[in-house]
């Protein structure tokens, strides 16, 4: 009688407690991923990235014992359609952070929206100047590197192979115009010449020409800034023209849909890539290999396909909200505040974080493996 009585008083503590905690106000956080449109590829990883993590929160209590609530907007890869989105989760949902968007293009349309109405934004993009200058970002921070680290990557391993002529195809878009700025920037500090600087539009079905002025100025490389369908293009034309020259790709080439696409013409292709696409050829004491390979394997076991480059930006926007809600609670300006002076040496899946007063992504060429393909899979280059 006494051990029934013990039973029944556990079996309604825990549904007292599991009825507390399902009457708990839930906390709101936005999402404006890229789900359907041209970036669908970029939408898709982050989606059910979030959709993976806020569940294992609420399962495991939540944030301070309050359920969190993702509410999760397709900006369908289109500027306007994400100004709206932001509009409606700051307006009607009353979210106390929004991730996303998915693009540079969306994110630049965006800040206007979040910096008036003071929500912190963490953008899934990489753009530099999504962050930069920081005295006009002050509500925005990013967790892909930096367009400019990329670069950096890509120059010092070039640096490395005596490779001094370059020739760069950028597409006109603000991903591709930040790449190109990035790219002529920084080539003097390396000792690389720009040999060719060709350019080609959102759609365009064929980048032959582009690729063979690079090879006829004298290029010895040819590095690609894309990100969607155009970048697997750019592959084909290379591999079709048998260049004999090296083809790099910028970070936006992390997806194994990319080496699907693309199929045997994506041999050789070589790029500056997030950990999460080796994390198995990691060492086990490297600071990032633990978080690496248990988000690997729950994303997997969920989805049945592996989440990318793209996934691992949103797991760690994602987690820096969580973190800053659970020390400072829902406040927009104090979670702001948080993530900007407390991120830091944290360990995430784009790399080791510093955030700061002067940089709202914390990240630089470091965080970076120069990655190429090799039997339709990432190995680490050394």
């Amino acid at each position: 009688m006494i051990l029934m009585r013990l039973c029944l008083f556990l079996i309604f503590l825990f549904l007292f407690h599991v009825a507390t905690y399902a009457s708990k106000e839930p906390i709101k956080i936005g999402a404006i991923l890229s789900i359907t449109g041209p970036a669908s590829f970029i939408g898709e990883p982050e989606k059910n990235t979030l959709l993976l993590l806020a569940d294992q929160i609420n399962k495991a209590g939540g944030i301070n014992g309050r359920p969190v609530q993702v509410i999760i907007e397709d900006s369908k890869s289109d500027e306007t359609q994400a100004v709206l989105s932001a509009k409606k989760l700051i307006e009607r949902d009353k979210v106390v952070a929004i991730i996303g968007p998915s693009t540079t293009g969306e994110s630049m349309a965006v800040i206007p929206i979040v910096t008036q109405a003071k929500i912190p934004m963490i953008s899934l993009a990489a753009g530099t100047a999504i962050t930069e200058p920081v005295s006009e970002r002050y509500w925005i921070f990013k967790t892909a590197q930096y367009d400019r680290s990329a670069v950096e990557a890509i120059y010092r391993y070039m640096q490395k192979k005596g490779i001094k002529k370059v020739g760069i195809l950028t597409i006109t878009t603000s991903f591709g115009d930040q790449g190109r700025k990035a790219l002529l920037e920084l080539a003097p500090k390396f000792g690389i010449t720009i040999v060719a600087d060709e350019r080609y539009k959102p759609k365009d079905k064929d980048m032959s020409v582009q690729l063979m002025k690079a090879k006829n100025a004298g290029a010895e490389a040819i590095i690609n800034w894309s990100v969607g369908p155009e970048q697997v293009i750019v592959v084909k034309n290379w591999h079709s023209l048998k260049l004999g020259i090296p083809l790099f790709q910028s970070h936006g080439w992390g997806s194994k849909k990319n080496i699907e696409l693309a199929g045997p013409s994506a041999e050789g292709v070589i790029a500056p890539l997030s950990r999460i696409v080796v994390w198995d050829k990691l060492p086990d004491n490297h600071p990032q290999k633990k978080i690496l390979r248990d988000y690997y394997m729950a994303y997997t076991a969920r989805f049945k396909t592996e989440p990318g480059t793209f996934g691992g930006h949103a797991y760690d926007a994602f987690m820096m909200l969580v973190e800053a809600i659970r020390k400072v609670g829902p406040d927009p300006a104090k979670i702001r505040d948080y993530i900007e002076n407390n991120i830091k040496n944290w360990p995430g899946v784009s790399g080791i974080f510093n955030m700061s007063p002067k940089d709202h992504c914390g990240l630089d060429h470091t965080s970076f493996e120069m990655v190429i393909v090799r039997n339709r899979d990432w190995e680490i280059l050394h």
